[in-house]
């Protein structure tokens, strides 16, 4: 019998939005078989920080329970999805920080020929969202992953309207990914964990 998929989540949030998105991820690669592992990367900001807005200090403590990532999390998985806010057009310093210490598997080939997929959110309409997309798939293209974007390859994307991934505006903060933006990193996911499925059984070349 064919072994699953493995699917790593790695995600970094703030007040909980892109939280959303990863949970949602986690749930889809289960329901398609997939072995998942939902990790945050390590929060870099300082006490005070956190302190001085309500809903991140709020969030910080709602998911302590969440493992932190470390890169054997990525060693392990056939299907990396990567999650971050966007800072200026950019993912957030946090989830650069993780990327940044992956350089021993990187240079062993290790994070080579793996799924690839990224999704984001900002607080404002066009708040940098494809950029931060793309900054993320930057790094995948140093890995030597197969990028698979959502497309506009379901009915789902003619209402998310991001072909590049999935991207949620949350208003400053006040409004949590909807049925929409749920339904459409649930289909990138899936489509993640198929292309990866395919390439296992040759069926992509």
């Amino acid at each position: 019998m064919e072994s699953p998929v493995n699917v790593a989540v790695v995600y970094y949030s703030a007040t909980g939005n892109v939280f959303e998105l990863a949970k949602a991820a986690a749930t889809a690669a289960e329901k398609a078989g997939a072995d998942v592992r939902l990790r945050k990367v390590r929060e870099l900001a300082p006490a005070e920080a956190l302190a001085s807005n309500q809903g991140w200090a709020d969030h910080a403590a709602a998911t302590q329970h969440i493992v932190e990532a470390t890169p054997d999390d990525l060693d392990w998985a056939d299907v990396i999805l990567l999650g971050s806010p966007t800072r200026y057009g950019l993912p957030a310093a946090q989830m650069k920080q993780f990327i940044d210490i992956t350089g021993p598997l990187w240079s062993q080939g290790r994070l080579a020929d793996k799924v690839a997929s990224s999704f984001t959110s900002t607080s404002t309409s066009h708040g940098g969202q494809e950029s931060t997309i793309l900054a993320l798939n930057n790094v995948f293209y140093h890995w030597g992953c197969f990028i698979v974007p959502p497309g506009y390859t379901d009915p789902i994307q003619f209402q998310a309207g991001n072909p590049y991934g999935t991207s949620h505006v949350s208003q400053g903060g006040e409004v949590l990914p909807g049925e929409t933006e749920l339904a459409a990193i649930d289909f990138q996911t899936r489509r993640a964990v198929r292309t990866a499925e395919l390439l296992r059984r040759g069926r992509l070349q």
